[in-house]
């Protein structure tokens, strides 16, 4: 059902812009949190198809993304999973000033690709009967430093230390969960698009500080048109349906 909902929603996006509203069809390099990865599945083609501009997306850990763009990669956007780093490549003059703003905010799951594995987050936690734990990188992924912070909140981060396997980004992690290699782990809601089958826990939100996920314009899509329609797109209503559709909130 989400799915059908998801190709309506880019089919009125599609509709909704206009064509050819560029004289020259321009082309962009996309830097997106892992998390952000099925959204950008519906939302690139139809951007596509209605403006005539192409995008390529790199996806990575926010950590790691950041890092490329100090070190030169020829990035136009940043989609981040959090404010600091973009706050921080924006004060250090690698972004266009006032271009940045938050597109969505997300929401993190205990996850078991196992329906039989827990009916109780919390209790699942605290009794640990399990070998490993799967999380995303608290040093690189804000997805992983919510995770680190629900389970200080739940009073179980030292418990399970030896437990935690740590990915490198929140795709990597879902990847650990849905392949068997761990029994369970934190990803984000948007990964569990129906009809993913499992145990789940919402994480509740006061357990860990808001995963407030903001957009850049960067130095080198400057006077990129493909870069700066995309940018106005993210905030368009058809494109903002489509990402509360796949389980984010709005600011």
């Amino acid at each position: 059902m989400i799915l059908r909902l998801l190709q309506r929603l880019a089919l009125c996006l599609a509709l909704g812009l206009t064509a050819g509203a560029t004289a020259r069809a321009a082309e962009a390099t996309v830097a997106v949190a892992a998390n952000f990865s099925t959204a950008m599945d519906h939302l690139v083609p139809a951007f596509e198809q209605a403006s005539g501009h192409r995008l390529t997306v790199v996806l990575g850990s926010s950590g790691k993304l950041a890092a490329q763009i100090q070190q030169g990669a020829p990035f136009d956007v940043f989609l981040s999973a959090d404010v600091e780093r973009p706050a921080a490549l924006q004060a250090a003059g690698f972004a266009v000033p006032d271009s940045r703003f938050t597109y969505a905010l997300g929401r993190l799951v205990l996850w078991s690709a196992d329906p039989q594995a827990f009916s109780d987050g919390p209790a699942y936690l605290a009794a640990g009967r399990f070998r490993h734990l799967a999380i995303a990188n608290p040093a690189l992924a804000p997805y992983g430093t919510a995770a680190q912070q629900a389970l200080q909140a739940l009073g179980v981060w030292p418990a399970l230390q030896d437990r935690l396997v740590r990915a490198e980004n929140i795709g990597q992690t879902y990847a650990m969960v849905a392949g068997g290699a761990t029994p369970a782990g934190f990803v984000a809601l948007a990964q569990l698009t129906d009809p993913t089958p499992g145990s789940r826990w919402p994480v509740p939100q006061e357990l860990h500080a808001p995963i407030r996920q903001d957009a850049l314009l960067l130095v080198r899509g400057h006077d990129n048109p493909a870069a700066r329609a995309f940018l106005d797109y993210l905030g368009s209503p058809p494109a903002r349906a489509v990402i509360t559709a796949l389980g984010y909130d709005l600011p």
